[in-house]
């Protein structure tokens, strides 16, 4: 099926109370996650809209994908009271099975984060002066976190003009004096 134009086009503000969460999205998002998620609402507003079908019969909007950041909007009164309750949604017409697949598609779609890019992330932080407390809050990370990806980085700066070479699988340092 070939769509005539992306739902993206035609977001629509809709009060939270007519949405409901549908009853098979495996995904799970821990509780320092959700305060991310929170927090980046808060900071940097709504910048993606939920998918949703719309039940003509129930008059009522039915999550395909985007139930944390609907959780938040219900949960916090200070996102609540700004976006007037108002929860911006795309509406994708597909029958129940279809909708269950668009959901895993778009919780796996979403990736991990690589190491080596969050070490250097939280390098260039470091050196434009951050605090360790900044990095916690704005970045969602844990003190320990913040700390490991430090160290990483730091061996790296320690060891990056060096060479090694593995001869029957032993590691060799090979000095540049």
């Amino acid at each position: 099926m070939s769509l005539e134009k992306s739902p993206v086009y035609n977001v629509k503000a809709i009060p939270v109370e007519k949405i409901q969460a549908n009853d098979y999205n495996p995904n799970v998002v821990a509780p320092p996650e959700m305060k991310l998620l929170e927090l980046s609402i808060w900071e940097d507003g709504f910048t993606m809209p939920c998918v949703c079908y719309y039940d003509k019969d129930m008059d009522t909007y039915i999550l395909v994908d985007g139930f944390h950041r609907y959780q938040v909007l219900k949960n916090s009164k200070r996102i609540y009271q700004r976006e007037n309750g108002l929860l911006p949604v795309v509406v994708i017409d597909k029958e129940i099975s279809n909708r269950m697949a668009s959901t895993i598609r778009h919780n796996r779609a979403r990736g991990t984060h690589n190491i080596e890019l969050m070490c250097n992330i939280i390098a260039e932080l470091d050196h434009a002066g951050m605090t360790d407390e900044w990095i916690m809050k704005n970045v969602g990370m844990d003190r320990d976190e913040v700390l490991r990806l430090k160290q990483i980085s730091g061996l790296a700066d320690l060891f990056a003009n060096n060479n090694f070479s593995i001869p029957d699988n032993k590691v060799e340092y090979i000095s540049e004096e």
